[in-house]
């Protein structure tokens, strides 16, 4: 490691990771940590849009062909009325001209990670520490202290700056006192994998697919390995999520879809909490937010980790202006926090909100205009177009980086 203290980066998740590499092809000392043994393997985020794939293929070190190699590559996705069997397909061939990758990449998650903690492999400057979770942190003119647990001992880390990426539960968020806006919804999500081919029995099935009904809603999408089923549930006890989580309930869901006679094969399953958060400030001196430490949403359209992976590169090349070019950190971070924080609020809060509740109207006729509103739009060159730049994300990166 360098003399110059390191950046301490807390959670080796997506944007912990490209933060790291980021800051080390630079040159400047990172220590990544992460409180797991290793790098956690489970159902989280799966898609990458096109403004995510075009920042880690300029960040090098061979990731983004491990992952266009690995992963598929969806360049169209549908909206699915299951009442009436209508549909709105979304071509993204449309915006070609406006990106180097016009589709989303399917790839779990922890692809990703790990592709790039091997990269980190490769840099005197970095170091990465599993099994070292961050309990507390002080600042002061010169830096920070971060107290882990690590090898069931508290030690002292010293660092220029402690960046939370650590996720809703951020310990560098709540040591803060930073506040944590937003509302959690009523339902939560049921998250179902397996292996069958819906390909096979669906027509003209995309990879990604948005169904409507008054009934139960669900997404339909497959991963690199696996198709993943999201139906909406209500459990006001344990015992009620038990049975969410039962394969009674699994199998009953499963063959709603389709009845093909027998159990679906299920890899996992998991319920989780749904949230629309923002903290209310990104930047406390010199501790600073990325990712689901700093904002959380439903999943519906894959922006939360994509958002979390913008938060990283944008927040590296503020962090190499200030160590390397001296630039006033103050001012670099505060323009962090207006590019990122308000893009949050004003953008992807707005649009998932919006995409579940194109989702989930159980009123047949205000579903009914909604799905014909989708046709019309996708029918439409330049309506499509104009969709496609919104929800692919390509708006939201251009209208961030114009914020000064």
């Amino acid at each position: 490691m360098s003399t110059q203290q390191p950046v301490i980066i807390a959670g080796a998740g997506p944007s912990g990771c490209v933060l790291a590499l980021s800051l080390a092809k630079q040159g400047i000392p990172v220590r990544l940590l992460e409180k797991c043994e290793s790098l956690p393997i489970d159902l989280r985020a799966s898609t990458f849009h096109p403004p995510s794939l075009e920042m880690i293929a300029d960040l090098g070190d061979g990731i983004i062909e491990k992952m266009l190699a690995r992963g598929l590559h969806a360049d169209r996705y549908q909206y699915r009325d299951r009442a009436t069997g209508d549909v709105a397909t979304f071509d993204m061939a449309q915006i070609a001209d406006e990106t180097r990758f016009p589709f989303r990449l399917q790839l779990e998650q922890y692809e990703l990670t790990r592709f790039v903690c091997e990269a980190l492999q490769d840099y005197d400057c970095a170091e990465v520490r599993f099994g070292c979770e961050l309990l507390r942190y002080e600042q002061d003119a010169d830096g920070v202290t971060a107290t882990v647990s690590s090898e069931g001992a508290e030690q002292q880390l010293r660092g220029s700056y402690l960046i939370g990426a650590e996720g809703a539960r951020s310990v560098v968020r709540k040591s803060s006192g930073i506040g944590f806006m937003g509302f959690t919804y009523d339902e939560k999500f049921l998250v179902v994998s397996t292996s069958f081919p819906f390909e096979e029995v669906f027509e003209d099935f995309s990879y990604v697919n948005y169904v409507s009904d008054p009934e139960e809603w669900c997404v339909i999408l497959r991963t690199d390995k696996l198709w993943r089923v999201l139906v909406p549930v209500f459990p006001a006890s344990a015992e009620e999520e038990a049975y969410y989580l039962s394969d009674e309930f699994v199998q009953s869901r499963l063959k709603r879809l389709h009845d093909h006679g027998a159990d679906y094969d299920v890899h996992h399953r998991s319920i989780y909490a749904v949230n629309q958060r923002v903290a209310e400030t990104y930047v406390q001196g010199r501790a600073l937010l990325v990712g689901d430490a700093c904002h959380i949403n439903n999943p519906l359209g894959g922006m939360g980790m994509n958002g979390g992976l913008h938060d990283a590169f944008n927040l590296a090349e503020k962090l190499r202006t200030v160590i390397q070019e001296g630039a006033d950190p103050q001012a670099a971070f505060a323009l962090y926090d207006r590019q990122r924080r308000e893009l949050a609020v004003q953008f992807v809060q707005r649009h998932t909100i919006e995409n579940k509740k194109l989702m989930e109207a159980r009123d047949p006729d205000i579903q009914r205009k909604r799905q014909q509103m989708l046709m019309e739009t996708a029918a439409d060159p330049e309506r499509a177009r104009a969709f496609l730049l919104e929800r692919s994300m390509i708006n939201c990166v251009r209208e961030s980086l114009a914020v000064q």
